[in-house]
C-alpha cells in the first residue's frame, strides 16, 4: 500500500494487515482521485473511519491543507501516527465516529471520506449527522465506499462507479 500521486508519491503506508480494516485498492484510489482532483487543492478534509489513512494522506499529498483522521481503534491510531509522520496538515483523533462528528460542529469540510467497515452499515448514520450538523461546505463532496449498504441523502450524486464488489458514490451538496 502506497501513496500514488502528489507530494508524497511512492511513500509506503502501514496498516494493510490491521484486523477490521480494508484499505482502498490502489486502482480504485487512482480512479477516485482522478474524479475528485479539482476538489482537493487547499481543501479541509475528513477521513472518517480512517484506517491506514490512505485516502486522507492521498488528499494531503495532492494539495489539501488539512485532513482530520478519525478512528476509534488504538492500533489504527498508532498506525496513523506512523503513516502521517512529517506530513503537514494531519490531525489524528481517536474517537467514536458519532462523537467526532458532534465535535466538528464548528468546522466545514470540503471533502469527507466515508469508508467504514462494511458489516456495520454506518454510512447512513454518518450522512444523517453530517447533514444535521451542516458539516459540508457549499459545493463540498462526500465520497462513500461500500459493498451492499443502502443509504441516501438529498445531495446530488455526481458519480457512482463499481470496482469488483465495491462501489464508490460521490455526493455534492
Amino acid at each position: 500500500m502506497r501513496i500514488i500521486s502528489g507530494k508524497y508519491k511512492g511513500r509506503k503506508l502501514l496498516g494493510d494487515n490491521i484486523d477490521g480494516t480494508r484499505p482502498t485498492m490502489d486502482r480504485v484510489k487512482e480512479s477516485l482521485f482522478g474524479i475528485i482532483q479539482n476538489n482537493i487543492k487547499n481543501s479541509v478534509c475528513l477521513d472518517l473511519f480512517a484506517g491506514s489513512g490512505s485516502l486522507g494522506i492521498e488528499a494531503l499529498s495532492n494539495g489539501a491543507n488539512t485532513c482530520y483522521f478519525v478512528d476509534s481503534n488504538k492500533i489504527v491510531i498508532d498506525t496513523l501516527n506512523k503513516n502521517t509522520l512529517n506530513i503537514e496538515g494531519s490531525i489524528i483523533i481517536k474517537d467514536d465516529y458519532l462523537n467526532a462528528l458532534n465535535n466538528f460542529k464548528n468546522i466545514k469540510f470540503d471533502v469527507i471520506f466515508l469508508d467504514p467497515p462494511y458489516k456495520f452499515n454506518l454510512i447512513q448514520s454518518s450522512l444523517d449527522k453530517i447533514k444535521e450538523y451542516d458539516l459540508l461546505n457549499e459545493n463540498g463532496i462526500i465520497v462513500c465506499e461500500y459493498e451492499t449498504e443502502v443509504f441516501n441523502i438529498d445531495y446530488d450524486v455526481i458519480k457512482e462507479k463499481k470496482y469488483g464488489s465495491k462501489f464508490i458514490r460521490i455526493y455534492r451538496k
